[in-house]
This record gives C-alpha cells, sequence and structure tokens, in this order.
C-alpha cells in the first residue's frame, strides 16, 4: 500500500469503516473521489470495480495517473450517467454537507446504489457547541479547519439532523458507526453530543 495512501486511512477513520464494507468483487461508486487513491486500494485489498466522479481538473488527472476510471462531474446534478441498482456501494465521504441540495443527493445516490456508505461531520460535537455558545463565534475543530468565510460547508447538520433527513426521505439505516478520538463509552451512548462524525449504511425502503 502506497505511504500516502496508509497515512490517509490513519487520518480518516471514516474511510477505514467503509472499507470494511467492500465485499470482494463489489461495484463501488464514489462521488467526490479526489486523486483516487482509496478507489485504488479498494481495487487492489478488495478486487472491487471502481469507478469515481469528481469537479476538480487536478484531482481527475491524478486519477488517471493512478489507473482509476473517472467521470468529471458535478455532484449537485443528477446521477443520469447511472442506472437503478447499477452499484453495490455508492461512496460519499464527508462531503455531503458541501452540497446544495443534501436531500436530492441522498434520493440519487440510494438509486443508484444497492447500498450505500455516507460519512457525515456532526457540527453537534460539544467542541462545536462550546465554541458557539461561550465563544459566540462559528466553531473550529481538527474536522471544520475553516473560517466561516472560507468555508465549504454550506449546510451544517448533527447526527439527529441527518437521521431526520433520511425518515423524510424514506431512506432505511441500516447501520450507524460514530467516530469518536476520545471518550468512547460516551461517543457510543450519545454520538449526537460526542462524536465527531458518523458512518451511516443506507438503503431506499
Amino acid at each position: 500500500m502506497p505511504k500516502s495512501l496508509y497515512l490517509d486511512l490513519r487520518r480518516r477513520p471514516d474511510l477505514k469503516i467503509i472499507s470494511e464494507l467492500v465485499h470482494p468483487g463489489s461495484r463501488v461508486l464514489d462521488l467526490g473521489c479526489g486523486d483516487g487513491s482509496f478507489l485504488q486500494m479498494l481495487r487492489e485489498k478488495r478486487n472491487a470495480e471502481v469507478l469515481g466522479l469528481e469537479i476538480d481538473q487536478q484531482e481527475i488527472a491524478k486519477c488517471i495517473a493512478n489507473g482509476v476510471p473517472v467521470i468529471q462531474s458535478d455532484l449537485d446534478t443528477d446521477l443520469d450517467f447511472a442506472e437503478d441498482n447499477s452499484f453495490d456501494l455508492v461512496i460519499l465521504s464527508q462531503t455531503l454537507q458541501q452540497m446544495r441540495r443534501p436531500d436530492q443527493l441522498l434520493r440519487q445516490i440510494v438509486r443508484v446504489g444497492r447500498r450505500a456508505a455516507v460519512s457525515f461531520i456532526n457540527f453537534g460535537h460539544f467542541h462545536c457547541r462550546f465554541q458557539v455558545f461561550f465563544a459566540g463565534s462559528m466553531p473550529r475543530t481538527t474536522q471544520i479547519p475553516y473560517q466561516w468565510y472560507n468555508t465549504p460547508n454550506i449546510h451544517l447538520g448533527t447526527i439527529r439532523d441527518f437521521q431526520h433527513l433520511c425518515r423524510h426521505l424514506d431512506i432505511r439505516i441500516l447501520q450507524e458507526t460514530p467516530i469518536g478520538f476520545s471518550f468512547p463509552l460516551l461517543t457510543a451512548a450519545w454520538p449526537n453530543l460526542f462524536a465527531v462524525g458518523c458512518v451511516f449504511v443506507l438503503e431506499k425502503a
């Protein structure tokens, strides 16, 4: 495994969780795949048939250099290229909060995928709450390193908000794996307060 990919997985526990969801030989679509290194790993380690979607030209060039098939696409548009249930797993990692219409994208990913793995940044984490309450300013954390004026995150939500949205869209949550770098027992008991993020496995109800 390339060293850069190893470091990436250590920094991104959500990707490690998602990788364990990929069955050998699965068809996998990664929305916002970046340089394609995660898909490259899934192809090598899981023998997955992979496809990435990415909008950034430089990242697309890296995908091609990594031998990863990629389509240039804006995730705020419909996934018209894909038929219903054409992928075993659709991945959306820490990207939903950057979309103009997260609800419409969720409908699309459970349409084209038999299952979807969505990793979600939890803006309800207690560090975020403390910064807003005590400092009176928008939160900045390891997961949210931006200033309020240059952040790509345009829809701030909590784990509870995401659960409510899935119920509203008639999307079934098959599995929830909260992610916390400290207080593991509290993270498991009260993820909306102590988890920095969560990986959801979804399917169309």
